[in-house]
């Protein structure tokens, strides 16, 4: 086939990854928003989208091997391919997140009794910024900002454990809220892991540019291990 077609088939799975992280970050913002305010329906609707998101996770892996199997790509056109499957299961894994999040607020229910702590959303914005850029950073080939906003998830670390602080207090206040507060801490551990996937979004994107794998922002799994 002419490179024509080949560059083509690139832009179009760029393409296509571009509208599947919009969707993504879409269900995520949802998922956060009927946390804050109790929407239930919003939340079942978050719930239903993620099966539209697990079917364009399939087509677009699919899409990205036929690629591999008749274009035999070489450097970094292979190094792209192989980034954008990595990229599609974190996005995926993304809006499970948004899922589990809107489980959790169907069954906080609207009169819980427990708000959820400011700390939450501050950390939930953040994170939602860093998968918006990061996006941005693999579809334009950015390593400067795919280096830089993995720096900001020791923020999203920082905000994680304040709002789990929050809720102990909250705890302690009120002991009879313990199975809520929990509901909560599931809440910011999904949109932890937000942040880390980000990260590893920006990591495929610098080995897709550089051809340099590495880890980026792992220094607390490696005291971890002390």
């Amino acid at each position: 086939m002419p490179r024509s077609y080949f560059t083509q088939e690139l832009q179009q799975l760029r393409d296509d990854i571009l509208i599947m992280a919009s969707m993504v970050y879409q269900q995520l913002t949802d998922a956060v928003t009927a946390l804050r305010t109790s929407n239930l329906d919003l939340a079942g609707r978050v719930i239903a989208q993620d099966m539209e998101i697990n079917r364009r996770r399939f087509t677009l892996e699919d899409q990205t091997l036929t690629i591999i199997a008749t274009q035999a790509p070489m450097a970094g056109d292979m190094r792209f391919l192989a980034g954008a499957l990595e990229i599609i299961s974190e996005l995926e894994r993304i809006g499970d997140y948004g899922k589990g999040i809107s489980r959790i607020v169907l069954m906080l229910g609207v009169d819980s009794g427990l708000v959820m702590p400011p700390r939450l959303g501050e950390m939930a914005d953040k994170a939602l910024s860093m998968l918006r850029r990061s996006v941005t950073a693999f579809i334009a080939g950015d390593v400067e900002s795919a280096r830089a906003i993995p720096m900001e998830d020791d923020d999203v670390d920082a905000l994680y454990n304040q709002a789990n602080q929050e809720l102990v207090e909250m705890i302690v206040e009120n002991p009879k809220m313990t199975g809520l507060a929990n509901l909560y801490s599931w809440a910011a551990h999904n949109i932890e892991r937000t942040a880390d996937r980000s990260t590893n979004i920006c990591e495929r994107t610098i080995y897709m540019v550089t051809g340099e794998m590495r880890e980026l922002d792992r220094e607390e799994e490696a005291l971890s291990g002390l």
